[in-house]
């Protein structure tokens, strides 16, 4: 019997429906109640109306054992494609919590591998919705092999296009290192949880009792353990924020990002600059305040901003081209360097310089964080991490010292020596081996102790280290600063400088890659 057009018709848009119905009313309605969204309905918030074109809707898995052989899996648990955001190609896939939990099985990953591929061919960027319950059990080692071909590709394309992941439900065991390896994380508070293994398990190996939310919720990946970079309140706002981020970056590492055009007046002078920094060195600030009244439109995207306080990294715009920047913040930890702001600060450097957008380096650091937990946990290999990504790192590079830059954070935080194309200084700037109480306690430990008034000698002695080299002076003697400028007049010079430097090219020596002390 031959079959008519509208026969044909109504058999495709009959699957369609069917698949389109994921897990179908009553799974939906849960997810719902549960505050969650479905995984189409993710997809409508983050891309451009209506730019959404789904592929692989009708791909199905192949397991006939435990029961799988007649199971239905619409859509196999996710939804992949490709669409626009603001006008720009991004591929994504949504995992489907309605379908079997959003298991990942074989074909599962197939599709998300497929569109990974696409992504590096066109050069686009990746976004991956996280909500599953895991590897699919009844897939047995296809499932494993699944993952691991994801973890792969999520590998390669780093460096190559921008990887961004959503985690609006659980993701756990081996769901976690894809994200684990992206360049951004996005937790939803409440309903994102990220973990190796359950709380059940943790009771069962060790004895602790701990809740989903405490063991991998948004806000202990964004606060503890550095997992994640950002933990937004609900799914509306996230897909914004993701919308936001995406501005600020090119669509792959052969582009530059787009400009914007702000408004800002690029010549601005800000008279609260002058006397933002206090006089007293031992007195703290907000350095966010310096880089608001800086960049334009004292728009600046965080990122990282619950994790390691003491280093603040995040996107924003001078005279409209993205930059990034990374600064320490002085009223944590007085702006020390630890072992996670290492960490954060040299995972950040990195993603800018893979990417072509310039960096900017604010500094006010007194040195390494002192103590044994520090050594212990490495903080010589930690903080070297910094020293490589600053000297690995090719784009233009501009430093900034405000105020304290001492030893080997002085180096640290890209002193010239490191690469930076421009060192800048305010008057306010100590760059020094030392602060002038520790440099006069060493250097003149035993005139002090032999002198007649030991604290009167002391502070002399203080008062002359302090003459002599806690100044930005010495420095530019040497060439180490290149100017020292009004602290009014920042904006229109930095900007000033990375248009100059936008021409810069480097190339480092031929080598497979570096080693890197992880």
């Amino acid at each position: 019997m031959e079959l008519s057009i509208n026969d044909l018709m109504k058999t495709l848009q009959e699957k369609k429906d069917k698949i389109l119905a994921g897990g179908g009313e009553k799974r939906i309605k849960a997810q719902h109640d549960r505050g969650k969204l479905t995984a189409r309905e993710r997809i409508s918030l983050l891309l451009d109306e209506g730019s959404f074109n789904e592929l692989d809707l009708f791909v199905e898995h192949r397991c006939t054992t435990f029961d799988m052989a007649g199971k239905e899996v619409p859509g196999e648990g996710v939804v992949t494609g490709y669409g626009t955001i603001d006008g720009r190609l991004v591929y994504v896939f949504s995992q489907d919590f309605t379908v079997i939990g959003g298991s990942l099985g074989e074909m599962h990953s197939k599709k998300i591998c497929k569109i990974i591929d696409m992504a590096m061919k066109m050069g686009a960027p990746i976004i991956g919705i996280n909500d599953s319950g895991g590897a699919r059990i009844q897939e047995g080692v296809d499932s494993l092999s699944g993952y691991g071909q994801i973890f792969y590709r999520n590998t390669i394309a780093s460096g190559v296009v921008p990887q961004i992941s959503v985690v609006v439900g659980p993701a756990a065991g081996g769901a976690v290192y894809s994200p684990a390896i992206m360049d951004f994380v996005f937790m939803v508070k409440k309903i994102g949880i990220m973990h190796i293994t359950g709380p059940n398990v943790i009771k069962a190996v060790t004895g602790e009792d701990v809740t989903p939310e405490k063991l991998g919720g948004a806000m202990t990946h964004n606060q503890k353990s550095g997992v994640a970079h950002f933990a937004i309140d609900n799914e509306e706002e996230v897909y914004k924020s993701v919308r936001k981020m995406l501005g600020y970056i090119p669509s792959n590492n052969m582009e530059i990002a787009p400009a914007v055009e702000t408004g800002d007046l690029p010549d601005r002078m800000e008279e609260n600059l002058l006397t933002i920094v206090p006089t007293d060195p031992n007195k703290p600030y907000d350095m966010k305040d310096i880089i608001r009244y800086i960049v334009d439109d004292a728009d600046f995207f965080e990122s990282h901003e619950h994790f390691a306080q003491n280093i603040v990294t995040g996107f924003a715009r001078l005279n409209g081209q993205s930059i990034g920047i990374i600064a320490n913040q002085p009223k944590i930890l007085a702006g020390c360097l630890d072992i996670d702001a290492s960490d954060k600060g040299a995972r950040f450097i990195r993603f800018c310089d893979a990417f072509n957008i310039p960096i900017l380096t604010l500094v006010d650091v007194p040195g390494f964080l002192p103590g044994t937990a520090q050594e212990y946990g490495g903080i010589i290999r930690h903080g070297a991490k910094m020293l490589y990504a600053y000297s690995e790192a090719t784009v233009p590079k501009i430093t900034l010292v405000v105020r304290k830059s001492y030893g080997g954070a002085y180096l640290a935080m890209c002193s010239r020596d490191l690469g930076a194309d421009q060192v800048i200084a305010w008057p306010t700037a100590e760059i020094a081996v030392m602060g002038s109480q520790g440099a006069a306690n060493i250097i003149f430990k035993r005139e002090i102790e032999t002198a007649d008034n030991p604290e009167e000698y002391r502070q002399k002695k203080i008062d002359e280290y302090q003459e002599k080299f806690s100044n930005p002076y010495v420095a530019a003697s040497r060439g180490y600063v290149d100017m020292v400028i009004d602290p009014r007049e920042t904006r229109p010079r930095l900007i000033n400088a990375f248009e100059m430097l936008s021409t810069k090219r480097e190339s480092l020596p031929g080598k497979k890659h570096g080693n890197i002390p992880l």
